[in-house]
């Protein structure tokens, strides 16, 4: 039962401080990276953060995603009528300027040839696994300066990235702060599946522009956007997220992260093994194969189903270009994932 002495209402919209000075000191400051406070808006979800962060921009801007892509991008900007007509043909909407990511060109997104407002980038990539260098970063920040686009940037896996030289946030890329958002989740670091906690950063002088080039600074628009429309995240699952920065709490997600890591790893080297193409699986904890000739992803996912048991995700759930690959998780039980793995060897 509740108690008065200790219940605790509606608390601040942008999260507690406890919290939010533990986001900035353990998650950026470790990098090297200033954070203000006020920058930091903590919610119950990368979803949801993604998802809502088109209702402080218009619905004639014109949206570049990668291709394939995490739904919620997509789904959302269709939602808010900030797309066209659907071409069935294509698998594609109007207004939405795709970007190929595939083999042919090693999963890095080309620059889009018309003018866009908004860009959706998640790095480690959601469902490939593929990563972006920290000179790749580099030349999509200068293109969202030098156009005044805005870029979205996902790094909800930033914390099972092993390789240097490819950043754990894209406000390591100098003037970063001035074109981008970014969403990090508790999810996929510290278990937090269901309980429901994240955060969204976004800098003071990052802004943009009204159809009359007026400046707009997006801090305080997303902070009156989430005080109309957010109550804020439970006080107790706020002090969960900061006991994850204890050095016991920091330990344990080390493990936790260390676990996954190694499922992947099982996984890379067996379907490799096997004689499959494989991409992702070392700084994320997906990989994406190429399904064998003569299948698409979906037959594919029938056939792994109807012959060993094992499900994963056809490729062309994530968009048109994700026909011919297929996703499977390292977010499993280490018995599980060595049994899968075994059971698709076997098939060869």
């Amino acid at each position: 039962m509740l108690k008065k002495e200790t219940f605790r209402g509606y608390g601040p919209e942008q999260g507690y401080d406890f919290l939010r000075e533990k986001i900035a000191k353990y998650d950026y400051e470790t990098l090297g990276i200033t954070i203000d406070k006020d920058e930091i808006f903590v919610s119950d979800g990368a979803k949801c953060d993604t998802g809502n962060i088109g209702e402080i921009f218009g619905t004639d801007n014109i949206v570049a995603i990668t291709d394939p892509v995490y739904p919620v991008y997509l789904d959302t900007n269709i939602m808010a009528g900030r797309t066209g007509t659907y071409n069935k043909e294509k698998d594609q909407y109007e207004n939405i300027v795709y970007m190929p990511v595939s083999a042919k060109n090693n999963f890095i997104p080309e620059f889009p040839k018309e003018k866009v407002d908004m860009i959706y980038l998640c790095f480690p990539n959601n469902p490939t696994g593929t990563v972006l260098t920290k000179e790749q970063l580099k030349a999509w920040v200068k293109y969202a300066r030098e156009n005044k686009a805005v870029i979205l940037f996902d790094g909800a896996y930033e914390a099972f990235i092993s390789e240097e030289n490819v950043p754990h946030s894209i406000y390591e890329i100098e003037g970063a702060r001035e074109v981008a958002i970014e969403f990090r989740s508790f999810s996929k670091t510290a278990g937090f599946t269901g309980v429901r906690c994240a955060y969204t950063i976004i800098p003071k002088e990052l802004k943009a522009y009204t159809k009359q080039g007026e400046e707009v600074y997006l801090n305080k628009l997303w902070n009156r956007r989430q005080c109309t429309k957010f109550n804020g995240v439970p006080y107790i699952t706020q002090r969960a997220a900061e006991s994850i920065y204890t050095e016991e709490g920091r330990k344990q997600i080390q493990e936790n992260i260390k676990y996954y890591k190694e499922n992947a790893k099982i996984m890379l080297e067996g379907l490799q093994q096997a004689g499959y193409e494989v991409f992702g699986g070392k700084n994320a904890p997906y990989i994406w194969l190429k399904v064998p000739d003569g299948y698409t992803s979906w037959e594919f996912f029938d056939y792994l189903l109807e012959k060993v048991n094992v499900v994963g995700t056809p490729g062309v759930g994530f968009g048109p270009s994700g026909e011919g690959y297929f996703r499977l998780t390292a977010f499993g039980s280490r018995e599980n994932t060595i049994e899968a793995i075994e059971r698709i060897k076997n098939l060869k």
